[in-house]
C-alpha cells in the first residue's frame, strides 16, 4: 500500500511540475512579446518634454542627471548600450552634448532612429553679446533654443511625430491627446512670460549671463545682449582678463549692474566680474541648462521657465 501511494504521489509531483513550467514558460513567452518601447534622451529639459508627449505608451531614459551640465556630462558603457537598443533617441545636437554626440552616432550607424531637436527648431546663430565684441563661437548655430517656449512648441510637435513614426506599439491617439494638452501648457507658458516681462522697462532689458545662453529668450521677448562672463556658448571655455575688461566697459556703458549665473555652476566667475566692477553687482541664479531634482526649484520645463522669468524680472526691475 505505501509503495502505491507513493507513486501517486511522485505522480501527482511530476504533473504539479510539469503544469508550472507550462505556465511559466508561457508568461515568460509573453512577457518577451509584450516588451515596451524605449525612447532614450540625452538631456534632461528634452527628457522632460518627451515625457510629457510619450506618458503612459513608452518607457523615456534620461542620460542626463539632474543639474549636470549637458556641455560635460559623459555616459557609461551601460547607458551608451542604451542608445544603441532604444526604438528613438532624442538628443539636442548643434555641439551641446560634447561628450555624448558620437555615441549618438553610433547609433544612428547601427539603425536607431535619432531626432536632433535643436537642429529642428529653425536655430539662431550665438547672440556673442552686441557690445562686447563677437566671442568665441560667434557665427555658429546656437543649441540653447529651450529659452524660447515658442521653438519648443515646434520642436514638441516633431517630437509627437517621431514617437508615432518611429515607436512601434504606441497609441497614436494617446500620443496626440498628450501632445495636445502639454502644447496648451506651452502657450500658456509664452503668454505668462510676456506678462511678466511686460513689467521691466525697455532701458533695462539687458543681459548679461555666465555664458551665451539666452540669445533665444532675447530674440522671442525683446532683450538686449550685452555680454557674457565667458565669451563663449559652451561651459567648457575660460574668459582671459581682456575678455573681463571688455564686458566690463559694456556693462558701465549700458549701466547694467546685474549678472546672470547658471545655479548649477559656481558662481565663481560671476564673482570675479563682480571685483572688477567695485562689488557693485548683483548675481542672480538661473536655471539654465538643466532641470533639478523633483521639488528643488526647476523639476520640469515649466517649473524652470516660470523660475527664471521671476527671478530674472525680479534682478532687472530691482536693479
Amino acid at each position: 500500500m505505501s509503495v502505491r501511494v507513493g507513486a501517486a504521489r511522485l505522480r501527482a509531483l511530476l504533473l504539479t511540475l510539469v503544469t508550472f513550467l507550462v505556465v511559466a514558460g508561457t508568461a515568460t513567452g509573453c512577457a518577451g512579446g509584450g516588451d515596451r518601447p524605449r525612447i532614450v534622451v540625452t538631456t534632461n529639459i528634452l527628457g522632460d518634454i518627451t515625457r510629457e508627449i510619450a506618458g503612459a505608451e513608452a518607457d523615456v531614459s534620461v542620460l542626463m542627471k539632474p543639474n549636470a551640465d549637458p556641455h560635460s556630462f559623459g555616459l557609461s558603457a551601460v547607458q551608451a548600450a542604451e542608445l544603441e537598443s532604444a526604438d528613438l533617441v532624442v538628443h539636442n545636437g548643434l555641439g551641446l552634448e560634447e561628450n555624448v554626440l558620437r555615441h549618438v552616432e553610433a547609433a544612428r550607424e547601427s539603425g536607431v532612429a535619432t531626432f536632433a531637436a535643436g537642429e529642428a527648431a529653425d536655430p539662431l546663430t550665438f547672440h556673442a553679446g552686441q557690445e562686447d565684441g563677437p566671442g568665441d563661437g560667434a557665427g555658429a548655430s546656437d543649441p540653447h533654443f529651450w529659452t524660447d517656449p515658442d521653438r519648443v512648441r515646434r520642436v514638441a510637435g516633431l517630437i509627437t511625430d517621431q514617437i508615432i513614426e518611429h515607436v512601434d506599439g504606441v497609441n497614436e491617439k494617446a500620443v496626440r491627446d498628450n501632445a495636445e494638452r502639454y502644447d496648451g501648457q506651452l502657450a500658456d507658458l509664452t503668454t505668462w512670460m510676456e506678462k511678466s516681462f511686460a513689467a521691466i522697462p525697455e532701458d533695462r532689458r539687458a543681459l548679461v549671463t555666465n555664458h551665451h545662453v539666452f540669445g533665444y529668450l532675447a530674440d522671442r521677448f525683446g532683450f538686449r545682449v550685452i555680454g557674457a562672463v565667458i565669451p563663449s556658448g559652451t561651459t567648457l571655455a575660460s574668459p582671459s582678463s581682456s575678455d573681463l575688461r571688455s564686458l566690463t566697459r559694456a556693462m558701465e556703458k549700458a549701466r547694467v549692474r546685474t549678472v546672470f549665473a547658471d545655479s548649477s555652476q559656481p558662481t565663481r566667475l560671476a564673482d570675479v566680474l563682480r571685483q572688477e566692477m567695485g562689488g557693485d553687482v548683483d548675481v542672480v541664479p538661473l536655471y539654465s541648462e538643466s532641470l533639478t531634482e523633483k521639488g528643488k526649484g526647476a523639476g520640469t520645463y515649466l517649473e524652470m521657465m516660470r523660475a527664471n522669468t521671476s527671478a530674472m524680472t525680479e534682478g532687472l526691475v530691482g536693479n
